[in-house]
């Protein structure tokens, strides 16, 4: 049995208050139930409700969504269910935290795979100022904060089950397709979830995975080894000051990154993409635009204002109103495209009735200065 799933069907110990692994298996699965009725029953009953009361005459935008729905009794339960959901996957007695930390002893000593960890490393203020997605501490400061973080992932989109993994897979394939990656910095990387299929994709690749979070990292080289993943290399290290060589590598890709910057850290982000990025290297961010998805209306984009604020992520609306496509211009991009990202099938027909996130795909090429241009 792999070390992880050992020490999750391990019996509680260390927490005398903690809810035994069955009742704990039990409440995140009535979590995951609920999220589920959220997802396909309250939200498109809310964006009906919101159709037969708005007025088809009037421009609509995410403020006079808000001023229709202001007396909903529907939107405020859809709200709440959202905001307490998230926050009970998470806290209390049959929470991530208490249940992880019941493990303590058995899951961090299946922490020994080599990591590069920076105990110098300066971690930003904006990110250990809020707690992220309701973590409690975050995802930095507790060693177990990388198995909470990735017990969490699982249910995050509860629709997705049984192909929410395909997810990454599906980003890494789209990727393969458009260039064959010799050294790929994966920026943002967490617990690994996003770098791994690159080294499947690109197995002749050199692949560094960086995060300012060394709990999420140790979680990352742990399950890449297990993995028998022989070309990835974690590192603690600041997106926006690597560390890596200039021109260092073909490609620089992030998974759900930029929504967690303020602006100013997301330009610096790309100068520094830009900087470790070989000329005719490719840059591919995946994150989330309302305003670009199919129905990317003014009713999407304040759902997803909203979750943001529920979700303790207050960079989400920055980051959607930035007009990234001229930043990118700025700093030498071409062939820059955003498009609309399916994480499973289906999901970008106009009439897709459920609630989803606004998967959207950041790409561009870093020009080649024309007196390395190859001559006709």
């Amino acid at each position: 049995m792999n070390p992880l799933a050992q020490a999750s069907a391990a019996p509680a110990h260390g927490m005398a208050d903690a809810a035994p692994d069955r009742a704990f298996a039990a409440a995140q699965a009535f979590l995951v139930s609920a999220k589920s009725f959220w997802t396909t029953e309250m939200f498109p009953a809310l964006r009906g409700e919101y159709e037969n009361a708005r007025d088809p005459l009037a421009t609509a935008t995410p403020e006079s969504v808000a001023a229709t729905l202001a007396d909903s009794t529907l939107y405020r339960y859809f709200a709440w269910a959202e905001r307490h959901l998230q926050k009970m996957k998470y806290s209390g007695r049959y929470g991530l935290v208490a249940w992880q930390g019941a493990h303590r002893q058995s899951l961090e000593a299946t922490l020994t795979a080599p990591v590069a960890l920076d105990a110098s490393l300066d971690l930003p203020r904006y990110y250990v100022s809020v707690d992220i997605h309701q973590h409690p501490g975050g995802v930095w400061r507790d060693t177990l904060a990388g198995f909470v973080y990735e017990r969490g992932a699982r249910s995050t989109t509860p629709l997705a089950a049984g192909r929410h993994a395909d997810l990454h897979q599906r980003f890494a394939a789209l990727v393969a397709d458009t260039l064959e990656a010799r050294s790929v910095l994966d920026l943002g990387c967490g617990f690994g979830k996003s770098t791994r299929p690159f080294c499947t994709v690109f197995p002749q690749a050199r692949i560094e995975g960086i995060d300012l979070a060394a709990p999420c990292l140790k979680l990352a080289a742990r399950m890449s080894a297990d993995a028998g993943l022989g070309n990835a290399r974690f590192r603690q290290a600041d997106a926006a000051r690597t560390a890596c060589r200039p021109g260092e590598f073909d490609l620089v890709t992030s998974t759900m990154l930029l929504h967690e910057l303020p602006p100013p850290a997301i330009r610096q982000v790309l100068e520094e993409s830009a900087r470790v990025l070989a000329p005719g290297g490719w840059m591919f961010h995946l994150d989330f635009l309302p305003a670009v998805q199919p129905r990317g209306d003014a009713f999407a984009r304040f759902i997803h204002y909203g979750h943001a604020r529920r979700n303790n992520e207050p960079f989400m609306q920055p980051l959607a109103q930035l007009d990234l496509p001229a930043q990118l211009r700025a700093l030498g991009f071409e062939q820059i495209e955003v498009l609309p990202f399916a994480e499973a099938d289906g999901v970008l027909a106009p009439d897709y009735p459920h609630w989803r996130f606004p998967w959207t795909v950041i790409r561009a090429r870093k020009a080649v200065p024309s007196d390395e241009r190859a001559t006709p």
